[in-house]
């Protein structure tokens, strides 16, 4: 079980964007987000100024804000010298801090931010954007390859938030399962149905991510636990 997390720690950077054609590429994506000055008020549905071009796979209420580790664009560069936007904010997030990893954060942790709170819902999915983003192809595949996507998070109280204020960790479930053991589990070849299990049991986890995984469960119980 995942320890619980201390001092807060402050939120270096918030972003927003709108959507737009992404440059060097014919599809539109609202990927591209600049800095947030000031107090920003936070929805149900993530910041005020935010937007989502493809709202299937981003956006809504169990994917209103992007968290991601600032930590992680140091490993991307070393990996991907040529890519371009490996910054805070550069694919697409909301949040960026310093401190927490998906070594350190589970999956239905609150946080408060300003007046309003927050909980982590599930990691983020890789996908082309990232790679039209840094104009540079396999960083998807190597962020999906090394877990360091980042994660979603949902609104529970509504406020107003800004960069430099604390984000500070209030609750946390009984067993609660980390990133990094969701992120394991869920790109194994044969995870284990218990392992499947655990995870689709995992407090505060998107309904569909529950779904998946009990289908996956199945799936294996059914056909002698292998794929």
């Amino acid at each position: 079980m995942a320890m619980a997390l201390n001092a807060p720690i402050a939120i270096d950077g918030l972003f927003a964007g709108r959507v737009a054609v992404l440059a060097g590429d014919s599809r539109s994506s609202a990927i591209v987000k600049g800095p947030v000055n000031g107090r920003c008020a936070l929805g149900a549905e993530g910041l005020v100024d935010d937007t989502q071009a493809n709202r299937q796979a981003h956006g809504g209420v169990h994917k209103a804000l992007h968290h991601y580790p600032a930590e992680h664009y140091a490993r991307l560069a070393a990996a991907f010298p040529e890519a371009l936007h490996l910054a805070p904010g550069g694919l697409g997030e909301n949040i960026s801090t310093r401190g927490l990893t998906e070594n350190d954060v589970c999956i239905g942790d609150v946080f408060r931010i300003g007046s309003a709170r927050i909980q982590v819902s599930q990691p983020r999915t890789p996908c082309w954007k990232i790679d039209a983003r840094t104009a540079c192809e396999g960083v998807a595949a190597f962020i999906a390859g090394h877990g360091l996507a980042g994660w979603y998070c949902r609104v529970l109280e509504t406020g107003a938030i800004a960069a430099g204020e604390p984000l500070e960790h209030v609750e946390r479930p009984a067993d609660a399962v980390t990133l990094a053991e969701f992120w394991r589990v869920t790109h194994a070849p044969r995870p284990s149905i218990e392992a499947l299990l655990r995870l689709a049991h995992a407090s505060g986890l998107d309904p569909q991510w529950t779904g998946k995984l009990m289908q996956r469960a199945e799936w294996l119980r059914n056909n002698g636990s292998s794929e």
